[in-house]
């Protein structure tokens, strides 16, 4: 079901729509916040501060989320980060990555193993309507562009999985060896900043807070996907929440109710 939070974010004349990848189209890594939790409480718990679980969570949670659209490194940095203020001494932040991503593979891989051998057809690892999402904006002649915190290399594989690369002809852009050489707000400025292009002709889609923060900024429309994966059927409640008190403009849980929401986004209207 869509809900307007901010009635009136419009950008009739939008020229370029940005969206994220891991759940706001892709349903691969679908799960990921419940392999890296653990992974990070097994790390704090190791050193015997006497903490709870519960009290742990409540460390992890909300910087899991905060960071989440960036390079995951920057996630484990700050596990690193928590792993000193109790004493101990913290493995290299790539290292945690690289562990963590051992763990998310076991899983994502036997999913791209089914895309691969035809198991599984795309759309069955798509967030619901997202084909049909980004066929109607391409045919709006609206130019598309992928980014995400998930490695270049990883991110453009997984895409072309899903048959989606195609629809991006802005580019595609994952995270790079170099944290500081890649970001969604280098991108997003580039994007504004390029000739022709005003902030209001962009539209974002994101369901983690660092795009839809960063489009906000530049004062462009943002759609957060609260995606209850991986069925995204349903609006997750928790993902809703925290998307409203960033910005976003509109709430969906899918892309579904599309005939809906695009009427509203291009809306010949100033925005209230």
């Amino acid at each position: 079901m869509l809900e307007t939070i901010h009635p009136g974010a419009a950008a009739p004349d939008a020229k370029v729509a940005v969206f994220d990848f891991d759940g706001t189209l892709s349903l691969i890594r679908a799960g990921w916040v419940d392999i890296m939790v653990p992974m990070m409480l097994e790390v704090l718990t190791a050193l015997g501060t006497g903490e709870t679980e519960e009290q742990l969570r409540e460390v992890v949670e909300p910087f899991i989320w905060r960071l989440t659209g960036k390079d995951t490194l920057y996630q484990m940095i700050a596990l690193a980060e928590e792993v000193t203020l109790r004493g101990g001494t913290p493995l290299a932040a790539n290292v945690y990555k690289d562990q963590f991503l051992s763990r998310l593979y076991a899983v994502s891989h036997v999913r791209m193993e089914q895309l691969r051998s035809g198991a599984a057809s795309p759309d069955e690892y798509l967030v619901p309507g997202s084909r049909a999402m980004l066929e109607e904006l391409r045919a709006r002649g609206i130019t598309l562009f992928l980014a995400s915190g998930t490695d270049d290399v990883h991110l453009k594989q997984e895409a072309d999985l899903l048959d989606i690369s195609r629809y991006f002809d802005g580019g595609i852009y994952g995270a790079l060896p170099d944290p500081t050489a890649f970001s969604k707000r280098m991108l997003f400025e580039r994007i504004v900043t390029s000739p022709g292009m005003r902030p209001e002709y962009l539209i974002g889609f994101g369901d983690g807070p660092v795009e839809i923060q960063e489009l906000k900024k530049l004062g462009a429309v943002a759609v957060g996907l609260a995606t209850d994966e991986p069925e995204c059927r349903e609006a997750c409640e928790w993902k809703r929440r925290n998307l409203i008190a960033i910005g976003a403009d509109y709430i969906i849980p899918n892309y579904l109710c599309r005939t809906a929401l695009l009427p509203l986004l291009f809306a010949n209207h100033e925005p209230i």
